[in-house]
């Protein structure tokens, strides 16, 4: 396998990939779109920094492409949609350079404070202005953190140990996580009143998009001062010049903007502004760790199938790879049989977990079982990348839920489809170390394994009947390596799942429905 390598990356990156391994790399840095199209054709992996573009144009030709990793955390230049339209999985590292910018943040709160970067330059302009420089101490202060992730907790931690008193929003958290970090929850509305310091750690979101505008100032206290190593637009920069000459902020600390480079900014001709050219995460140690981060992740990926830090598909930690895998197999089965098995335009997807697997993280089993059911009809085209967005595009309804419940067993998946002719389900479990199995089709009780060529029949229960089913199979040179049947009571309706060593013809199916007392078969292949 292979892997480009588009931009500068720090060596300790690049000898990831180096010696005899199975994922090899090659550095082609300052590729213009054509290039870089035109390359991409021959690699299992792309990893980029911020100069090289992957757009749905370069995509095209990523035929064997798999993963794109991300050396930082920005995915401006990655079209997201469009390579898990294609199945790629898109993976950024946010955590590797969260110390770094955390700690540039910290360093603008205090240069802001006390006018470090202002009187600097004027010293070295020949002048002694300790009169022009008054500043103000950081100690007992309120600081609102907004986004409270790796880089917003490393902060809190940081001002805590300045003795400012921390004030967190983030929507996303519970007061339970905060609680065990000591720090105070607050709403936004809250959080703008009583700051005296705001920085801001938040990726730009529709919501977050000018989150900092004329209205946001407004609430805060005069005074205030702005830090944002975070992404530029999050704060209206226009509002934020207008509050600073009105005086209702008294300094910012910007490391970002809405376009970069700014140019000839009006914000940078005020003298309480100070600001860096997006510096937050250069330190030469985090240029280091993100390089070596991002390059393990994509070689773990195509070599182990172990999904860390993802942005389009549930991640799967190492740990838990090889606790989950036979769950996966097992969800991924069971949605297959259950497509396979009902036909038609299925409309509703509704899991259920109970037991011990309602303690993982469902997200990757859900995607799963969506493959599962895809597959037969889109085949190679769907994967775990593209599955829940293929899902809904076709207008399938997916909902999860955790039970009590869970009929005897350490653990069950069960799930439900509804198409035109109804609601049908299906339960699973693992056995022993490890082996999956079908427990239930409908109110059928049965231990069926899915995997290989299975004649799936619904029959009335009544004697001879597997008999003859056996006969016809054996007269065809078919032969039958496992049999489990249910009923639910004398001489009712009955199902059979005939494992058998190859294929069925649509001839053989045409032949087993026109046995006596047969209701339906059909063949399902896992």
């Amino acid at each position: 396998m292979k892997v480009l390598i588009c931009d500068n990356l720090e060596k300790a990156g690049v000898a990831i990939f180096k010696g005899k391994g199975p994922v090899q790399a090659d550095v082609c840095a300052a590729l213009s779109p054509a290039e870089l199209k035109r390359k991409i054709a021959r690699y299992d992996g792309v990893i980029v920094r911020s100069a090289s573009k992957i757009t749905a144009g370069v995509l095209e030709s990523a035929h064997r492409l798999k993963v794109i990793g991300r050396a930082g955390i920005g995915l401006d230049n990655v079209d997201i949609e469009a390579a898990s339209r294609r199945g790629i999985v898109v993976m950024n590292t946010p955590g590797a350079n969260a110390i770094t910018t955390a700690e540039h943040a910290i360093s603008l709160l205090l240069s802001l404070s006390r006018h470090i970067p202002q009187a600097t330059a004027s010293l070295k302009m020949g002048k002694w202005e300790k009169k022009q420089f008054m500043g103000v101490e950081i100690f007992n202060q309120t600081i609102g953190i907004i986004g409270f992730g790796n880089i917003g907790q490393v902060v809190a931690d940081r001002a805590q140990g300045l003795k400012m008193k921390v004030i967190v929003y983030d929507p996303f958290l519970s007061q339970e996580t905060m609680d065990k970090k000591g720090i105070e929850k607050v709403t936004l509305n809250q959080l703008m009143k009583r700051s005296d310091y705001i920085t801001i750690h938040t990726p730009i979101t529709n919501d977050t998009k000018d989150l900092l505008n004329k209205q946001a100032f407004q609430k805060m206290k005069k005074g205030v001062r702005i830090i944002n190593c975070a992404r530029g637009g999050i704060v209206n920069e226009k509002d934020l010049y207008t509050a600073i000459k009105q005086g209702k902020v008294a300094g910012a600390a910007l490391d970002v903007f809405e376009h970069e480079p700014p140019g000839d900014h009006p914000l940078l001709s005020l003298g309480e502004v100070i600001a860096t050219p997006h510096l937050g995460a250069s330190t030469s140690q985090a240029q280091s760790r993100v390089a070596e981060v991002i390059a393990t992740q994509v070689r773990d990926y195509l070599v182990l199938g172990i999904i860390k830090n993802a942005v389009n598909v549930p991640s799967v930690s190492p740990e838990r790879v090889e606790q989950v895998r036979p769950y996966l197999t097992l969800a991924e089965k069971m949605g297959s049989f259950q497509a396979q098995a009902i036909g038609g335009s299925i409309k509703e997807v509704a899991i259920e977990y109970s037991g011990e697997i309602a303690n993982y993280d469902l997200a990757p089993l859900t995607v799963s079982i969506l493959k599962g059911i895809l597959e037969p009809a889109l085949a190679d085209r769907v994967n775990y990348v593209n599955a829940p967005l293929l899902a809904k595009e076709r207008g399938i309804k997916v909902s999860e839920s955790k039970t009590s419940d869970t009929e005897g067993f350490t653990s069950l998946i069960t799930l439900k489809t509804k198409n035109k002719e109804g609601v049908h389900s299906v339960g699973g479990t693992l056995f022993g170390r490890g082996d999956p199995r079908i427990v239930r089709v409908d109110t059928f009780l049965t231990e069926a394994i899915p995997e290989g060529n299975i004649l799936f029949m619904h029959n009335y229960d009544k004697p001879g009947v597997i008999g003859v089913i056996g006969k016809t199979l054996g007269s065809m040179k078919i032969n039958i390596a496992k049999m489990h049947l249910s009923r639910q009571k004398k001489g009712g309706v009955a199902i059979s799942l005939i494992h058998v060593d190859g294929p069925v013809s649509a001839a053989v199916l045409k032949k087993i429905n026109k046995l006596p007392h047969i209701i339906s078969v059909k063949h399902i292949a896992l």
